[in-house]
């Protein structure tokens, strides 16, 4: 039996997508939440096998207590999968730096602090999994998202190159990409009107909140699908170094990366071009 530890607790969210997942193999889950209370009935169901633990994980201190409560409930901790991250929309320009800057917070240096936080225990005992979930928007940015693109284009960095660090410890790291999933991540758009300050960006940014507002309830992906399809990954020799969820950001995931590949190589005498002559 394997102990996960899950950040991102929201009813309907990914996070409770993975522990249900984890719970349907016979594990046990340490799940946490900004907002508790929200998950004891459901946590009610699985009695000992499930632990609410009650974690803002852009709280450094909160979260090496998080862990710790884990680690003395369950023992070890094998499994991290980080998912606790946001959205926010807003042009380039025009964000404010104070949005900015939480949003980093959240999507990047809060997964960091979780990363550090479990990695000691991992390390002692030469094994362990790290499940980052970034997004499609971590390959291709989105715009409108941007910053939120930034963001998951950090953590990919991260990922990669914290999976050549550990791999000879024993600990598998994996990239999740999502593309649009069925989540309460568009919950919110419709009560928050864009607050763009630049009147030039503000049709696109429009166009944007309406596309997140429609999507709402409607996505194609399914979360409890997702979480099984990482599982499963997870148990591949070898497993894959990142995960592309659903039919249309496995497009979009492609499609970028074969134009990517097309244009560096139309551009390849420029950037051959670039080194000190060879001498003959």
């Amino acid at each position: 039996m394997r102990s996960w530890f899950i950040t991102g607790g929201t009813p309907g969210g990914f996070g409770m997508a993975f522990a249900e997942a984890a719970l349907e193999i016979g594990d046990q889950v340490a799940l946490t939440a900004r907002r508790p209370a929200e998950l004891a009935a459901w946590a009610h169901v699985y009695g000992d096998r499930v632990l609410v633990v009650p974690l803002d994980v852009t709280d450094a201190g909160q979260v090496q207590k998080a862990v710790r409560t884990a680690e003395e409930r369950f023992g070890d901790i094998d499994v991290l999968v980080n998912n606790a991250g946001r959205g926010w929309y807003g042009s380039i320009e025009g964000m404010d730096e104070t949005d900015v800057r939480g949003m980093f917070e959240l999507n990047f240096f809060a997964v960091l602090s979780v990363i550090r936080a479990v990695l000691p225990g991992m390390r002692a005992r030469g094994s362990g999994w790290i499940v980052n979930m970034s997004s499609v928007a971590g390959l291709r940015g989105v715009t409108g998202f941007g910053y939120y693109s930034a963001t998951k284009f950090a953590l990919e960095a991260v990922t990669e190159v914290l999976r050549e660090e550990v791999a000879p410890l024993g600990i598998g790291v994996m990239a999740v990409e999502p593309g649009a999933f069925r989540t309460r991540a568009y919950a919110g758009f419709a009560g928050e009107p864009v607050q763009e300050p630049i009147a030039e960006y503000r049709p696109v940014l429009e166009r944007v909140r309406a596309a997140m507002i429609d999507q709402d309830g409607k996505q194609p992906g399914d979360p409890q699908r997702g979480a099984r399809a990482v599982i499963a990954a997870m148990a591949q020799d070898p497993p894959p170094r990142r995960l592309v969820l659903g039919n249309a950001g496995f497009d979009v995931a492609v499609a970028t990366l074969e134009e990517s590949l097309a244009e560096l190589r139309a551009s390849e005498p420029l950037s051959r071009g670039a080194d000190f002559p060879t001498a003959s």
